[in-house]
């Protein structure tokens, strides 16, 4: 039993120079995928060169380790141990980020264990996916900031309902003695249909000017919320 166990966590699992070289050309041709299919899927500034060059090395990297590690135990949860100091703190800027740090890993992984075709189809179908639907975007989230007097915050939220319905809710109401601060939350199409709407009644003035043309309107902002960096 003994011997054995000795001679599982003395296995190298060495592997040829021409094996080793398969296993990391096919990482490195898969990494070339996921390079084109993060510059498809992002633009303006959002796209960031050297983490899309990051992803590829960490393609190749983790290739590398898979294949050092073959079917060694002692050198695998050395490994593990190693690893698990490390602590990682990149600032994801996008959701789909991280669904490119995942594919780079699994590919890594299916290369250096020399599961190619699992390493294959995987990265083809998640590149279709990406290509399809990876630009799409969330509706953007806008704030509406009024100040008025006090006397006059009855007609501010007439009219927001008059303009929007239920498509703006309040989030914030804020009063003092003399005034009245809303904070209404409504989406970019919201504001762009009501803004139609008001053009086929014969209404040309926007959301804005509306709200001045009540008077003792202090300000009014329009500000964009956006889970994105966007250009």
């Amino acid at each position: 039993m003994k011997s054995m166990l000795l001679e599982m966590f003395e296995n190298s699992g060495q592997l040829d120079i021409q094996t080793i070289l398969l296993r990391m050309g096919v990482s490195a041709v898969i990494a070339l995928f996921i390079y084109l299919s993060y510059l498809l899927s992002h633009e303006g500034s959002i796209y960031s060169r050297k983490f899309n060059v990051s992803l590829m090395a960490l393609t190749v990297i983790t290739t590398t380790v898979m294949i050092v590690i073959g079917n060694n135990i002692a050198l695998s949860l050395g490994m593990v141990g190693a690893l698990s100091i490390v602590r990682f703190r990149t600032a994801i800027k996008d959701s789909r980020d991280t669904i490119y740090i995942f594919w780079t890993i699994v590919t890594g992984i299916c290369c250096g264990v020399g599961d190619f075709p699992v390493a294959a189809i995987g990265s083809a179908a998640t590149f279709l996916i990406l290509l399809l639907f990876g630009r799409i975007k969330n509706d953007n989230r806008m704030l509406l900031v009024v100040r008025t007097s006090r006397v006059n915050a009855e007609r501010v939220e007439a009219l927001i309902f008059q303009y929007f319905s239920r498509k703006a809710v309040m989030r914030v109401k804020n009063t003092t003695d003399s005034s009245t601060e809303f904070i209404y939350e409504l989406s970019k199409r919201a504001l762009e249909s009501a803004q139609k709407a008001a053009l086929a009644k014969g209404n040309k003035a926007s959301i804005t000017e509306a709200l001045y043309s009540l008077g003792d309107i202090e300000y009014c902002n329009l500000v964009m919320q956006n889970d994105e960096i966007s250009s």
